[in-house]
């Protein structure tokens, strides 16, 4: 038989506006930041988080 518990978590307001402006420095970044960057910063930059990972590229 399965069961589902279900949680309730309530945040302030101040948490709540935190939260928000949070994600809008994120996301400005993001879209102002990739979006004017050189293609080349870009696919360098990605090359780099890869090699970071451990992933091989080559």
């Amino acid at each position: 038989m399965a069961t589902t518990t279900v949680s309730n978590v309530s945040l302030s307001l101040n948490d709540r506006i935190t939260a928000g402006i949070f994600a809008l420095l994120i996301g400005g970044f993001l879209v102002f930041g990739a979006g004017l960057a050189n293609s080349a910063v870009l696919h360098d930059t990605a090359h780099d988080v890869r090699h970071s990972y451990g992933f091989p590229c080559h």
